[in-house]
């Protein structure tokens, strides 16, 4: 049996394939005209690398940034939405939240850049009366008809239908979705009690909004994919990575695309969390440095965190969808230099891309970047990019520095590409300390893992940044996104409101939760169900929603059991105390508590492959790995004679003391003059500071 992971990145597509022949990585500039070009041409060269055809690849994972790229470029469908009357309004109004309460000059995405329109948001009269879910009004169907009307001749591609109190009685949204459909057949329809079936409409109908915002283009992209695996006769069962860390299906994915916003930065999470285990750490930072981003999180205690869905949002929007716990920011090997109008000194956000790519690329990029900091300064070797496929320009690099940075600041090439590595850097340690330090973790706690293909040349300069003390390189950290795919099972969440006070003695209210907890279950059962796996390895997690009376915001308590009973809640209200505790440090365990809502986790675990130990060292030692010497330029401005090492020919235990660089197909390890790299026994690399 053969797996593939495929990651696509905004400058590279990573490939890993496992098969009884062994494990292989590829790497590819992604085709950014159509990515699933990139994917099957690097699918067809993997399996002819390993010897093997098409045909036994069983299963292909896949993390994509499609859904995250619409967002961020602002070009996903045209939408329409139909709205309670009186309700129009709710996507422009928010919270009344302001990004910076003291600056007159800020930017409010969902007013600046509306997902739906206002001239397309249309009321529709219809009342569900609360608390009870009652119908009050009726829906006027005709009004309905009459909105599509209006959006066929707009050329409406997509359509979201919220209504104010759906999430008590979803009649009047499923209802108008069948009249949408009758009347606009081929239109992306999102409901927001299917998409969030939880209180607050804001952030309700901008979830349902970005599902439909990114709807069309997602849905097409990974159509036109399986397409093209069919057309290749690649028959392989494709998964899509999600934003919390779980795969699903090509149908769900369609379905509820707000679901794989964050698919792209959730797989290098999870393949660090898996090198984390193989290296036996369990406090990681992980720092995913690709050619446009960083995405940053925290492993704790070999754990990955979810963020509370209150807090989730992705380009500035609200969206309440399960996603892991990452900050990202515009830093990458990408990455462009640039002087500005007043002589400030930026790098990032703006990134090369992979088209045209760095200056060194030759691919006629005339902008400084941070590869090209690298070339410059020795850090990376120009005939060793991608085993030599990928041919690099040091004058190029040198000319682009020069003319952009150097003679602008008056400063030499080599004090301009110093000066881009160090502030790339800082601005991921700030980063780092968003996630840890502000979050009440303490990074002298925490491994440094950085991965991506430029990450271990940042491993060591990050973790002095914010004092952690050593750094872990996975084995391939430039595929580690793709491994990360292959480690992850099939992942679905639902959300039902509750509404319900605690302590009760009230069967009225047992039975209300438990209804609940009922359906989810069988909506996950469904969605599981329909893989075509065994029933056994099913994993199904309740949750609880809580809050004290009168709180805001709300807290998940995991349920013991799938089943609730009076005896249960009783076991909730100690886990909500607890919990509220241990987040705000207090708790008030004779108040009463508010279950909002109930949520349901349901797994299909994946079979984890346990990774090969590494042949111990022999009497060669690491001279079997030795390439050549040559000048490389450190952070404290030491130009040094710096061996090369070709990091696969490395043993288990064995050392290399810095300055050194060690060299591989997707990535290159910067070792500097104080610091020493010991290869694991599973194939991932610890530096840590030499011993006096």
């Amino acid at each position: 049996m053969a797996r593939i992971g495929v990651d696509v990145g905004g400058t590279n597509t990573d490939l890993v394939l496992e098969c009884h022949q062994g494990v292989f990585y590829h790497k590819l500039p992604t085709t950014l005209e159509d990515q699933s070009i990139g994917v099957i041409e690097g699918i067809l060269t993997l399996c002819e690398k390993a010897g093997i055809s098409v045909e036994e690849v069983e299963t292909l994972l896949h993390g994509t940034t499609t859904a995250t790229n619409i967002t961020i470029e602002h070009n996903g469908a045209e939408c329409g939405m139909l709205t309670t009357d009186g309700f129009r309004d709710i996507l422009h109004i928010g919270r009344h939240k302001r990004p910076h309460n003291f600056s007159l000059h800020f930017d409010v995405p969902w007013q600046s850049r509306p997902l739906v329109r206002r001239r397309n948001r249309i009321p529709i009269m219809e009342r569900i009366s609360p608390p009870t879910g009652e119908i009050e009004i009726p829906l006027d169907e005709a009004a309905v008809r009459e909105a599509c009307a209006l959006f066929r001749k707009r050329g409406i591609r997509a359509v979201v239908i919220g209504f104010l109190f759906s999430f008590l009685n979803d009649a009047h949204e499923v209802r108008a979705r069948e009249i949408v459909l009758e009347e606009m057949p081929d239109v992306f329809v999102s409901i927001s009690s299917e998409i969030s079936n939880a209180m607050r409409e804001y952030e309700r109908f901008s979830t349902a909004a970005m599902n439909s915002y990114v709807g069309p283009p997602t849905s097409f992209y990974l159509r036109r994919l399986q397409k093209g695996l069919e057309a290749a006769n690649i028959k392989a069962r494709l998964r899509i990575m999600q934003s919390n860390g779980g795969v699903a299906s090509v149908e769900a994915c369609c379905e509820r695309p707000v679901n794989i916003l964050m698919s792209g930065p959730a797989g290098g999470v999870m393949g660090g969390l898996w090198e984390g285990a193989a290296a036996d750490v369990s406090n990681i930072i992980t720092v995913d440095i690709g050619g446009t981003s960083a995405d940053i999180a925290a492993i704790v205690n070999g754990e990955v965190k979810v963020k509370n869905p209150r807090d989730t949002e992705v380009g500035g929007y609200p969206v309440m969808a399960p996603m892991i716990d990452l900050v990202t920011i515009g830093a990458g090997g990408g990455s462009i230099a640039r002087v500005d109008e007043f002589g400030a000194f930026h790098v990032g956000p703006t990134s090369a891309g992979s088209m045209p790519g760095p200056a060194c690329y030759g691919r006629g990029g005339a902008e400084p970047t941070v590869t090209d900091a690298h070339i410059v300064l020795g850090r990376l070797d120009p005939d060793k990019a991608l085993d030599g496929r990928l041919a690099l320009h040091r004058d190029l690099a040198e000319k682009a520095i020069l003319e952009k940075i150097s003679q602008p600041l008056g400063i030499s090439v080599q004090e301009a590409a110093l000066g881009i590595i160090r502030v790339i850097d800082n601005n991921m340690a700030l980063a780092i300390r968003s996630t840890t330090v502000a979050r009440g973790l303490d990074p002298r706690e925490f491994a440094v893992m950085p991965f991506g293909g430029a990450g271990p040349l940042h491993g060591v300069a990050l973790a002095e940044a914010v004092g952690a003390p050593e750094v872990i390189v996975p084995v391939a950290p430039g595929i580690t996104a793709a491994v990360g795919l292959l480690r992850t099972g099939v992942q679905y969440e639902h959300v039902e409101s509750a509404l319900v006070m605690l302590p009760t003695q009230s069967a009225d209210v047992i039975e209300h939760l438990e209804s609940a907890a009922e359906r989810l279950k069988i909506n996950l059962l469904n969605d599981l169900s329909s893989l075509g796996e065994e029933e056994e390895t099913y994993d199904i997690t309740l949750f609880a929603e809580c809050r004290y009376a009168g709180q805001g915001f709300e807290l998940r308590v995991p349920l013991e059991s799938d089943t609730i009973s009076l005896d249960s809640t009783g076991n909730l209200l100690k886990d909500f105390h607890a919990i509220h505790h241990r987040d705000y440090g207090y708790s008030y365990p004779d108040a009463p508590v508010e279950v909002v809502s109930l949520r349901a986790r349901g797994k299909i675990p994946q079979r984890q492959e346990e990774a090969k130990e590494l042949p111990l060292a022999d009497e060669q030692g690491i001279e079997r790995a030795f390439l050549y010497l040559k000048q490389t330029v450190f952070d404290n401005g030491q130009t040094l004679d710096t061996p090369r090492y070709n990091r696969t020919l490395l043993y288990r235990g064995e050392q290399v003391r810095g300055p050194a660089l060690l060299i591989q197909q997707d990535a290159t390890t910067l070792v500097p003059p104080g610091y020493t790299a010991e290869v694991l026994p599973r194939g991932g690399t610890r530096l840590k500071r030499c011993a006096i």
